[in-house]
């Protein structure tokens, strides 16, 4: 029998090192089958709660907040394009590229969950705002990403435009602040084993195996 454990995963759509951490954890499921199978669910976190709808130019958002130089940026941005890139993501970042508010997009994912839709949904986010460099905050883009992700394209605009599930995204961001997780991407196993960063395979891999063996 195969030994099935539950991932929560806490991540924000704009956070580069969560797709790299999402698809290093796919892939190393994927080479753990049959002995290993999980079910992730993914939990929001914004990384700026606070940023307009028109976003930030992704240069000066990265130096205003970690003090980083536009040089020091261009080399994390090839360097994360390089890490995606193994892992079978298209990484397009450039110095055009910007920052946005997240808030709707945890909105919807919470919603696609419902409907059995998240991971699909999650996918679409993140191929929207990396490789096609689209505004998250905009919800023309948030309905293409819904309706590619099999979900019903009114019932999509509906959440958006009515507020759906904003208490509900802010009570899961407050519990997980409230669990200790400052950054993300956070990936809980079984409810007890923390796993943070965009990891490399074999690291997931040797740490799923250890807690299997435990559970």
């Amino acid at each position: 029998m195969p030994t099935e454990l539950r991932i929560d995963f806490v991540s924000d759509v704009s956070c580069p090192w969560c797709i790299i951490g999402l698809r290093g954890l796919e892939m190393a499921l994927a080479n753990l089958q049959p002995e290993i199978t999980a079910e992730i669910r993914f939990h929001p976190f914004e990384l700026n709660p606070q940023m307009g709808p028109e976003g930030e130019n992704i240069v000066e958002h990265i130096g205003h907040k970690y003090g980083a130089s536009p040089q020091q940026s261009a080399e994390t941005r090839q360097m994360i394009k390089l890490r995606a890139a193994d892992l079978g993501f298209d990484m397009r970042m450039t110095e055009n590229s910007r920052i946005y508010n997240t808030f709707d997009a945890h909105r919807l994912l919470h919603w696609a969950a419902l409907e059995g839709r998240q991971h699909a949904l999650k996918h679409a986010l993140f191929s929207a705002y990396f490789t096609d460099n689209r505004n998250m905050s905009d919800h023309d883009v948030l309905l293409v990403a819904a309706a590619k992700s099999g979900l019903d394209a009114e019932m999509a605009r509906k959440v958006l435009a009515e507020g759906r599930f904003a208490e509900e995204v802010r009570a899961a961001q407050r519990f997980y602040r409230d669990q200790g997780i400052h950054a993300v991407p956070a990936i809980i196993i079984n409810g007890r084993y923390l796993i943070s960063g965009g990891q490399p395979v074999e690291l997931f891999e040797k740490a799923l195996r250890q807690i299997a063996a435990a559970a």
